[in-house]
């Protein structure tokens, strides 16, 4: 089965079964312990995030998010004075994203709208915003095309430089994917796109996973409109899950050894992530 044919449903309930990031602290979930916890492992895990979002850039701005998870960066945006409005198809993670801008008063900065970023302009009214930004998002739905061609209706039209666009994708020719394909597949490369998707997040058997190269990640933005600014490749995942899972940092043996210069270097060219900032 092709990723188009996976249903909706499918995508809805493997995310709201393990929402984003919801085991990153072991405080009671709702709290605000416990969502200051998240939070610290998320930005330690992935110190470039706050970097790319730029979250001081936007005060005063509008910000339209696709895929807000339980909230971690749709907090920061608010946190630094924009008005958000955020998607996302999974109830469960909305709903503690709602309660997460309420434990940090911030509710009035952020308009929550559930629904299917696929058919963005029949439950969020189309305006123009300052920021489109999606992290890890639309790699996992049926149609990444149909997210994108939706966003084009959200810029300002006819303005140079008025709206931009970052979105995170992920990176085929990156480090963890040939570690899937390796140590997961035994070395079935043929089966890329199924494996990748089995294994590309901390609860397996995700129903779908697109994965990109530069040049393709830019295509997907250019064929609607965008013009791509900047391409970056970030992120490595250096720690033993055994060590992990019980919030221990223990890095990997091969990667324990390597200065500091040379892991970011490899980050920089096989990283997870593949960070793409356009303009409308």
């Amino acid at each position: 089965m092709s990723f188009e044919q996976v249903t909706l449903d499918r995508v809805r309930d493997y995310w709201n079964d393990r929402p984003c990031n919801i085991r990153h602290s072991t405080q009671p979930v709702g709290t605000k312990e416990y969502f200051d916890e998240v939070e610290a492992r998320k930005y330690l895990v992935e110190p470039h995030i706050p970097a790319f979002a730029d979250f001081e850039r936007w005060r005063g701005k509008k910000v339209l998010e696709i895929g807000c998870g339980i909230g971690t960066d749709t907090i920061n945006f608010a946190r630094h004075g924009a008005q958000v409005t955020t998607v996302d198809l999974s109830d469960k993670s909305m709903a503690l994203a709602r309660q997460r801008s309420g434990v940090f008063g911030l509710q009035d900065r952020i308009r929550f709208c559930p629904g299917n970023a696929e058919e963005l302009s029949t439950f969020v009214p189309v305006e123009p915003y300052d920021l489109i930004y999606s992290f890890g998002v639309i790699h996992h739905t049926p149609r990444p095309d149909a997210v994108l061609d939706q966003l084009r209706q959200y810029t300002y039209p006819g303005v140079p430089f008025g709206t931009t666009v970052k979105i995170m994708v992920y990176y085929k020719w990156s480090w963890k994917v040939g570690w899937i394909v390796a140590s997961e597949g035994h070395g079935k490369f043929w089966k890329l796109d199924d494996l990748v998707a089995r294994s590309s997040e901390a609860q397996t058997g995700c129903p779908i996973t697109y994965t990109y190269g530069r040049k393709s990640g830019k295509a997907l933005l250019e064929r609607h409109g965008f013009k791509v600014t900047n391409v970056e490749v970030d992120h490595i995942f250096p720690y033993r899950i055994r060590d992990y899972v019980q919030y221990r940092y223990v890095r990997e043996p091969y990667f324990a050894w390597m200065p500091p210069a040379l892991f970011r270097a490899l980050e920089k060219r096989a990283g997870w992530h593949l960070c793409l900032t356009a303009i409308a």
